[in-house]
């Protein structure tokens, strides 16, 4: 294909606007002009003509290098391949266009060969974009990335090439993220120290009233307070670039996840403790929790159950305690899956937040699908509740919103779950009880289910989670009765000299002290009797 260089004058003459060309006076001067090629490029599908032009070179043999660069790229796609041929005649009428670097011709032809696109400008920012409008996943899971993207991602790794990315690169942008935290609790800090120290400023007086502005002032501009991105969020935000890079990789658009290989802090899941007396003890006299997770004993449980016998949703705490529902599925549970008769029910449907607004959605995983057994107490207090939501729809009339739930507001309308909580945690306070949060009953129900000896595999599937080691790593906390009744049994099976000695040693004791009582006894029998032979 012809191909050419060729000098340029881009002189204009003043009067008209037009450039002067040969007609330039300092054309022949040896630095005025500059160099220029032109190739031609394969046509396009319609037949169309197409060419690759640049310019400004300050010499012919910087314009006759690139000319030949051109050329190499053209000559990766060979004849009996029409469909290479127009994707580096693409390639190089967009380079072209856009004035954008020469792509490496080695780079260009691994790319090729590997079927990604060769132009190679598409950036992280433009990439994640693209991947999240693609996702047809529920609005809470988009929200959740979106969040990622648009806090995390796109301002520290955003302008970033994406076939560029590095491992490198992702270890900067979380030790900038850990900077920023230190960063965000100093200046919560400051603003805290300020807020207090406003609070010990009298109002009276004109001195007190000039400090009181100028301490608002400053606290006015100070950056408001801001929660720091922990280590569960920072595990989030790499498992949101993560998937989007498999997707790129799926797509051919790279070949390498940098986020599969960055390392990060672990989260640490904190363990569910037993409310035993101590621990009460202490919460009572300190207000803190000994972890976040916190179940209650069976009679805790039963205390609570109880004190809310009375309350509207009864029904829903008490098949939450028992059988582990999560919240979302016990708001969107429905009656049609509810079969009182065979003392079971079907969760297939869960209602979900996204902010403050509700949704309807799937169950949580595959496995969130799940029959789950019921007892005959629990298949009798639902039972009562659908005999009371019966006189509500009757007294509600027309207005009745029926929603076909098994847990419903007074009109029938969706429960919102973020109100669910919220009633829970005034109740357990008006309980008396020591606190847990509403997905501690959860863990609740999995730990006596586990305390009874049902097996792991009944009680995971219960609780619709995909793996034992789920059940095992989250939810089994140790009831202290079984795990004293546990390592008494370890006890017996090990035999110990040292444990039969001191059952001997025992032994011993008990006689002595037994000789020693009856010879005491007989001593004072013999005193009494030399008393009273004295007295006859």
């Amino acid at each position: 294909m012809k191909g050419s260089t060729y000098r340029r004058c881009s002189c204009r003459d003043p009067k008209t606007g037009k450039e002067l060309g040969t007609s330039c006076p300092k054309r022949n001067s040896r630095n005025h002009c500059t160099y220029s090629i032109r190739q031609e490029l394969p046509p396009r599908e319609d037949g169309s003509r197409r060419s690759f032009a640049r310019g400004g070179y300050t010499n012919v043999k910087a314009a006759q290098a690139d000319l030949d660069h051109v050329r190499a790229l053209l000559g990766l796609a060979k004849a009996d391949d029409p469909e290479g041929v127009q994707l580096v005649a693409e390639m190089l009428a967009e380079v072209s266009g856009e004035k954008l670097p020469l792509p490496d011709v080695e780079e260009t032809r691994r790319r090729l060969k590997a079927g990604q696109d060769l132009v190679g400008s598409l950036t992280v920012a433009e990439w994640l974009d693209r991947w999240l409008a693609g996702k047809r996943i529920r609005k809470s899971g988009i929200s959740r990335y979106e969040t990622d993207i648009r806090v995390h991602l796109k301002p520290h790794i955003g302008h970033r090439r994406l076939d560029r990315l590095r491992v490198s690169h992702l270890s900067e942008m979380f030790t900038a993220i850990a900077d920023g935290n230190a960063e965000v609790l100093e200046q919560n800090a400051q603003r805290r120290a300020a807020v207090q120290e406003l609070a010990t400023i009298p109002w009276k007086g004109a001195e007190n009233r000039a400090r009181r502005k100028a301490l608002k002032a400053a606290i006015d501009a100070m950056p408001a307070f801001r929660r720091v991105t922990g280590p569960a969020t920072r595990q989030h935000v790499k498992a949101t670039l993560r998937a989007s890079l498999n997707d790129a990789i799926g797509q051919q658009i790279i070949t390498f996840n940098p986020a599969a290989h960055v390392e990060i802090d672990p989260v640490r899941k904190p363990k569910a403790l037993v409310w035993t007396d101590e621990r009460v003890a202490k919460w009572e006299q300190t207000g803190e929790k000994p972890s976040p997770v916190m179940v209650w004993t069976p009679e805790q449980t039963g205390a609570f159950l109880d004190f809310v016998a009375g309350d509207r949703l009864y029904a829903m705490w008490h098949l939450i305690a028992f059988r582990g529902l999560r919240r979302g599925e016990a708001c969107g549970q429905p009656w049609s899956e509810t079969n009182l008769d065979r003392h079971s029910l079907t969760v297939t449907a869960q209602l979900v937040q996204d902010g403050w607004e509700v949704e309807e959605s799937e169950p949580k995983t595959d496995s969130g699908f799940r029959v789950v057994a019921l007892d005959d107490d629990t298949v009798g207090v639902l039972e009562r509740h659908r005999k009371q939501q019966e006189a509500d729809r009757l007294e509600w009339g027309s207005a009745w919103v029926n929603t076909g739930l098994v847990f419903t507001q007074e009109d029938g309308s969706w429960l919102h779950p973020g109100k669910v909580t919220d009633l829970f945690e005034r109740l357990v306070a008006a309980s008396g009880l020591p606190p847990i949060r509403l997905h501690d009953l959860r863990h609740g129900a999995a730990t006596l289910m586990l305390a009874a000896d049902i097996d792991i595999k009944i009680v995971s599937d219960t609780l619709g989670h995909s793996d034992t080691r789920i059940t095992r790593d989250i939810y089994q906390s140790v009831l202290p009765h079984v795990g004293k009744s546990a390592a008494e049994a370890t006890a017996k099976l090990i035999p110990l000299q040292r444990k039969a000695e001191q059952e001997e040693q025992v032994r011993k004791a008990a006689k002595e002290a037994k000789r020693a009582a009856k010879a005491k006894a007989k001593g004072k029998k013999k005193g009494k009797a030399k008393k009273a032979a004295k007295k006859g």
